[in-house]
C-alpha cells in the first residue's frame, strides 16, 4: 500500500494523514455538528487525503443533496489516493482487514446511499457490488442494503446471485428476501419452503408487513437476530418491495396461517 503526496514524499504524506485522522477520532466524539465540522476542516488543512473529514462535511455541513454528493465524491477520491492504486490489486478480497482502507470503504458506502437518494440507482448498486469484491467478508453489511436495492429495481438474477453467494446468512433480511424473490419468480413451493424457514427464524416479520402489528416509533441502536427489533428494521427497509409485488401481502397473510405457532424464546 502506498500513500502519495503532490510533493512526492510518501512518508510525509502518511504522517500528515495520520495526524489528520487523529482529529477525526476526536470529531466523532463531539455531540455538536459545529465542533465536528471545525475539526474536519482542520484535518483537511493537514491532509486533503483524509476521507473521513470529507465525509463529516457531507453529513454535517452540506445544505443540499448535491453538496452532500460532492463531499462524498471528494471523500472517495481522497480515500482511493491515500490507499494507492496497487492496493486495489494486491489487497482486493480483504480490504476491511487493512485499517488504512476503512475511510475509503466508509466513504464509498455513504456515496452509494447518496446516489440512491439522488435517483442514480444503477451507480449506487455498482458501488456496493464493487465493495463486495474488495471485501467479500462484508464487515460493513452492505449486502443487506444491496439485496433490498436489487429487489427494488427488480434485478432478480443479480438478487439470486447475491443471495446464493451468502447462502449461509441467517438474518431476517436473507430469509424473507429469498421468500419474496421466489414468490416473484412464481415458485410457489419454493416461496412456501423459504417462508417456513423464515418463520422459524423470525416470526415477527409477517405481522408487521401485513399491518397486523404496529411498528414501534422508537428504534434501538442494536438488535438480536430473530428478535422483534430485527423484524422492525427489516420491514422498514423492505416493506415497499413487498407492497409493490402484486399479491405478495395477501399470499403472506394466508400462508402464515398454515405454519405452526412460533417457538417461544
Amino acid at each position: 500500500m502506498s500513500l502519495l503526496s503532490e510533493a512526492g514524499a510518501p512518508g510525509n504524506a502518511e504522517n500528515a494523514l495520520n495526524r489528520a485522522q487523529e482529529l477525526i477520532y476526536d470529531a466523532w466524539e463531539k455531540p455538536r455538528a459545529i465542533h465536528r465540522i471545525r475539526l474536519a476542516k482542520r484535518a483537511l488543512k493537514i491532509s486533503d487525503l483524509c476521507a473521513d473529514a470529507h465525509s463529516i462535511l457531507a453529513e454535517d455541513e452540506a445544505r443540499t443533496l448535491f453538496e452532500k454528493r460532492e463531499h462524498y465524491e471528494r471523500a472517495v477520491a481522497a480515500g482511493e489516493k491515500a490507499v494507492g492504486r496497487q492496493a486495489f490489486k494486491d489487497d482486493a478480497g480483504h480490504f476491511w482487514g487493512i485499517l488504512e482502507t476503512r475511510p475509503y470503504m466508509r466513504a464509498r458506502e455513504a456515496l452509494a446511499h447518496c446516489l440512491w437518494e439522488c435517483g442514480e440507482r444503477a451507480d449506487a448498486i455498482g458501488h456496493l457490488l464493487e465493495m463486495l469484491k474488495l471485501n467479500p467478508n462484508d464487515n460493513q453489511g452492505v449486502r443487506y442494503v444491496l439485496a433490498t436495492w436489487l429487489l427494488t429495481v427488480r434485478d432478480h438474477d443479480a438478487a439470486e446471485a447475491l443471495l446464493q453467494t451468502y447462502k449461509n446468512d441467517y438474518s431476517a433480511n436473507w430469509h424473507y428476501s429469498r421468500t419474496l424473490l421466489a414468490f416473484r419468480n412464481g415458485d410457489e413451493p419454493g416461496s412456501r419452503r423459504y417462508l417456513a424457514d423464515a418463520w422459524e427464524f423470525n416470526p415477527h416479520v409477517p405481522g408487521l408487513l401485513i399491518g397486523a402489528v404496529e411498528i414501534s416509533l422508537q428504534l434501538p441502536e442494536h438488535y438480536a437476530l430473530g428478535s422483534p427489533d430485527e423484524a422492525v428494521f427489516y420491514v422498514l427497509d423492505d416493506r415497499e418491495n413487498w407492497a409493490s409485488t402484486e399479491g405478495a401481502l395477501p399470499w403472506l397473510a394466508e400462508a402464515i396461517q398454515t405454519l405452526p405457532p412460533p417457538k417461544k424464546d
